[in-house]
């Protein structure tokens, strides 16, 4: 059994457990990666957990981050010990009131998951962007690498800040950090009550704002005194290094863990040496513990205190012996001489050589590169470039690594075949399902393994930022030893695949060992599994003699009353297919886990997992593998041949999940992407989808309407259209005299149907028995499995979306049926299934979408709607559709305002050329005053109208497009 003082953690936890402590105020704002310290914090509270002097700290959410930071200043200039957490924008909307807290010696502590800003594009992952914008603030800035880190350095940061009276960032990486779960000893809680000496605690309440001591603060001051005011503090950021460094021992004696302010690991008379902070640090230290014990002279210095940053300790940590130093930095600044960690470095060479600090013999060669944006992989392989780059004749600086620069070529050659030995470490990869429940089932397995075994344990989870829908990687690791590896699997000896569908377009078996074991979710037995796999798939499973086991999930889970959650069912079959624990005390960990997860959903939802369970074993089939595969099927392309190159060339690249592969040259260098992509998606994702009974249908569209995917329509046309229809399309006699003679058809995209069963749901076509009048169950639509009908139906779509539209004039668009007879121009969208909101966002585009200009704010809108590699917004036969765009999260309103402001004055412009036509300024002859007139004074208060208008413009623009006059340029 495991060392009960050690828990399975995850970064923000670690985080959040200890400013909660530390804290009286907590003012929070959610932004990913750190809103669950905000929740957590949130949590403790509620549950009426006390800080270290016996009282609950109130945690109250703001409306934004702005907000957030203005409670935190107001809270501290008042006398309370105060936090707050944050991340990219986030930080970044806090800037002004951090000035502020810093230019008044406010102690407080921020903690930052640190995450990318939006630049080309919004992404949610993580770098250095963010914190790095923040370093000419005045906050001292701590560096975590690892979960443990996390723990010890929030605790070192809330003792320091008291005594330096400097407020503190305490940063570590989003995602790789923040959301990793490793086994690590946290700080117990009289550490940390004896760490925070209450005399500093009282001097700070002591300078707070009170009517008792009235004092005033935040004056205007003019030249004569303001320069002088600024350099006041110089003494308190002298002090401030001095002071970590004291925290840090303080902290040693107490949980015997040693910090510095500088960490060196590796060869004592290493020559190479590589400068970097945050997680990447834990890579670097791996590469080299390993390298430097095969004697290669190699070392790592770690940065904790980034700011201030201590010159003479940065120099004193460096072995004598260093010829040639690498400085990482996890962030892009564009137009500087080098990234900021590469700068400071240049610079504190530079002192420590002047002042005798530097025990080199003259100044090391120095080069700087960038890695790791954007949560871009930092591998091993990728630390071994860096350093073989270093040591070249004539290395190249200011480098990327983990990307291929095919503009600048200032990328390095990575040997991705290049890796640390791991010895007896086992590695785990689980394909599952957003909102599926394989994220859930993996981290209550890896907290199982973490505690009810001797083995250290790390857990990660790769979402795409559609998150439900998408796929969801689970990378498990765990063994005996120390794990220090923030990167994804690459060896897996357990490869999982929750959804058959998969097998089709993801290439999951590249990364397993020779001899590792595959558990595959099957719709089919263990005797027809091999009929149905691409021929791909089934030789990876030869080449690597893989043991290899299916188990109908789905079934089963259905049986039980669990729908498609099958990760109960998976997560028993990967328990007893490792054996990690014996089958007794896996059930038992396993039923506990569940417990603990679905308790208070009720009994009957724990009783049905526990049947899960005990199911899951008894339907687990062994495949013994044949000699060849079935040669029946293949591997689908990700997108279709006659997608545009675009398309072919990069956006199926990243739907492949190889957009690591991708050149620079490849990327749109202003973030501007082609709109209508999830059309060649293609996502199979759905286990059953809705199959349409024409009898049975009254025609109101209303599964049209509720369709959050637009992944069923309705339309009505002439019968001479069914000429080529293929064999199985289904239609009916349209009902309703403004259809009279033509035929009406609902129809599916059963490979872009995410499975909801909404337009079921809302079906009015029930089916009655005659004699009892009651309803038999059956309806007009119901949901079937969509491997049956798959084939059949999608060739049907594809005619389908060849019918003709609408005529406008004809319909009427303000009616269920009217509205749905449009063609919507948001579809397929990565939402989740039944998503509440994608089905209004549908319905205004065809209302709308021929002529929307979006100003998108970030949140789910942003996400399901300007995600990449695909966007859902799409456009008619002539091009016309919704154009989108997204700026942060607050700012929305004014930046459609800005929009709209533009648009009203293109119009007013275009009015005023046109009467100077009609006033004879320009002399072109093309154009009739008719038309001109009819442009001027035209009614667009129909689709009719502006659609008759569109016309006008269009012969307006063929006549004038000769002409070289400048109001017919302008026009």
């Amino acid at each position: 059994m495991s060392d009960k003082s050690m828990v399975m953690i995850d970064g923000n936890t670690a985080a959040a457990n200890v400013a909660h402590a530390c804290s009286e105020v907590c003012a929070i704002y959610p932004i990913t990666p750190s809103s669950p310290m905000g929740e957590t914090a949130d949590e403790l509270s509620a549950a009426g957990v006390k800080n270290i002097w016996g009282t609950t700290p109130d945690v109250v959410e703001l409306q934004s981050e702005g907000g957030a930071s203005g409670a935190v200043h107001g809270a501290l200039t008042s006398g309370a010990l105060t936090t707050t957490f944050t991340a990219s924008q986030g930080l970044l909307l806090m800037i002004p009131n951090m000035y502020k807290i810093a230019g008044e010696l406010t102690s407080t502590v921020f903690h930052v998951s640190a995450r990318s800003l939006a630049c080309q594009g919004l992404s949610i992952f993580g770098d250095h962007s963010d914190v790095m914008s923040v370093r000419s603030t005045g906050w001292a800035m701590l560096a975590a690498s690892s979960i443990q880190e996390i723990g010890d350095m929030a605790l070192v940061a809330h003792a320091a800040t008291l005594k330096a009276r400097i407020p503190f960032v305490h940063f570590f990486d989003g995602f790789r950090n923040s959301h990793e779960i490793q086994k690590i000893e946290p700080v117990p809680r009289e550490a940390i009550r004896s760490m925070i000496d209450d005399k500093l605690v009282l001097e700070h309440r002591q300078r707070g704002l009170t009517p008792d001591r009235p004092t005033i603060r935040g004056t205007a001051q003019n030249p004569d005194v303001y320069f002088q005011g600024r350099e006041t503090v110089n003494a308190f950021y002298e002090a401030t290094p001095g002071i970590v460094q004291d925290a840090m021992d303080e902290l040693a004696k107490l949980v015997g863990r040693q910090y510095n302010l500088f960490d060196y690991v590796g060869a004592p008379d290493a020559e190479t040496v590589l400068v970097l902070m945050g997680s990447g640090a834990e890579t670097v230290h791996e590469t080299i513990e390993y390298l430097a014990g095969k004697g290669e002279k190699v070392g790592l210095l770690k940065v904790r205190l980034y700011r201030p940053f201590a010159t003479q300790a940065f120099c004193e940590a460096l072995p004598a012996s260093v010829k040639q130093i690498t400085v990482l930095d996890r962030t892009k600044e564009p137009g500087a001489v080098g990234e900021p960690l590469y700068m400071d470095i240049r610079t504190a060479l530079g002192e420590g050589l002047e002042n005798g600090w530097l025990q080199t013999k003259g100044y090391p060669r120095t080069v700087g590169g960038r890695y790791g944006l954007g949560s871009k992989e930092f591998t091993p392989a990728m630390v071994k470039a860096v350093l073989d780059n270093a040591s070249a004749e004539a290395p190249t600086n200011h480098f990327t690594v983990g990307i291929h620069d095919d503009i600048t070529g200032k990328s390095l050659t990575v040997d991705a075949s290049w890796n640390v030995e791991s010895g007896d470490r086992i590695e785990c990869m689980f394909y599952g399902l957003g909102s599926d429940g394989t994220v859930g089932a993996n981290k209550n397995s890896i907290k199982i393994i973490g505690t009810d075994t001797p083995n250290y344990a790390q857990g990660y989870f790769v979402y795409d930022s559609k998150k439900a829908g998408a796929m969801t990687v689970s990378h498990l690791r765990f063994g005996p030893e120390l794990i220090r590896s923030p990167y994804l699997c690459t060896k897996a000896d357990f490869v999982a695949c929750h959804n058959f569908s998969f097998l089709e377009k993801y290439d999951m078996l590249s990364q397993a060992k020779d001899g590792a074991t595959f558990l595959l979710a099957s719709p089919y037995s263990v005797e027809d599994v091999w009929e149905h796999m691409p021929d791909e798939v089934e030789q990876q499973l030869i080449d690597k003699q893989m043991k290899f086991y299916v188990i109908d999930a789905i079934s089963l889970a259905k049986e039980l009353g669990l729908g498609a959650r099958i990760n109960t069912i998976m997560q028993t079959c990967f328990f007893y297919i490792s054996g990690i624990l014996p089958q007794e005390e896996a059930i038992e960990s396993l039923k506990g886990a569940i417990k603990k997860s679905y308790g208070k959903k009720g009994d009957h939802i724990v009783q049905m997992n526990y049947r899960a369970v005990d199911g899951a074993v008894g339907a687990l089939k062994e495949v013994t593998l044949p000699k060849a595969p079935a040669g029946k099927n293949a591997m689908h392309p990700a997108v279709p041949a006659h997608a545009p190159d675009f398309v072919q060339n990069v956006t199926a690249t990243i739907m492949a999940q190889k957009g690591d592969s991708l050149p620079v040259s490849a990327m749109p260098n202003d973030g501007t992407w082609p709109t209508a992509t999830t059309q060649y998606e293609k996502r199979n994702i759905a286990v059953e989808v809705p199959n349409w009974d024409p009898s049975m249908c009254i025609q109101c569209a209303r599964c049209s309407l509720v369709c959050p995917h637009a992944a069923i329509r309705v339309k009505a046309y002439d019968p001479s259209e069914l000429d080529q229809a293929p064999e199985g399309f289904k239609c009916a006699d349209a009902k309703g005299k403004d259809f009279a003679g033509k035929k009406f058809t609902v129809q599916v995209a059963p490979e872009d149907c995410t499975g909801c069963g909404a337009c079921v749901h809302e079906c009015p076509g029930r089916e009655r028995d005659k004699k009892t009048k009651k309803e038999t169950g059956k309806r007009a639509i119901m949901m079937v499995p969509q491997m049956e009908v798959r084939e059949q139906e999608a060739k049907s779509f594809d005619f389908f979306l060849g019918l003709p539209e609408s005529d406008p004039a004809s319909i009427n668009r303000a009616s269920v049926k009217g509205s749905q007879l449009c063609r919507p121009l948001f579809e397929f969208s990565g939402a989740g299934a039944g998503c509440g909101e994608t089905a209004y966002v549908k319905l205004l585009s065809q209302l709308f979408g021929d002529r929307a200009m979006i100003a998108n704010a970030t949140g789910c809108s942003s996400i399901y709607g300007g995600n990449l590699p695909t966007t859902p917004y799409c456009t008619r036969d002539d091009g016309r559709g919704p154009s989108w765009s997204n700026s942060l999260f607050e700012d929305n309103a004014e930046f459609g305002f800005g929009m709209r402001m533009a648009v009203d004055k293109f119009s007013e412009f275009a009015l005023e050329l046109v009467d100077r036509m009609l006033s004879g300024e320009c002399k072109c002859d093309h154009v009739s005053d008719e038309l001109l007139e009819a442009i001027r004074d035209a009614d667009q208060s129909t689709q009719t109208a502006i659609e008759e208008q569109r016309d006008r413009v269009a012969e307006l623009k063929k006549g004038i497009t000769n002409c070289e006059c400048e109001t017919c340029d302008q026009l």
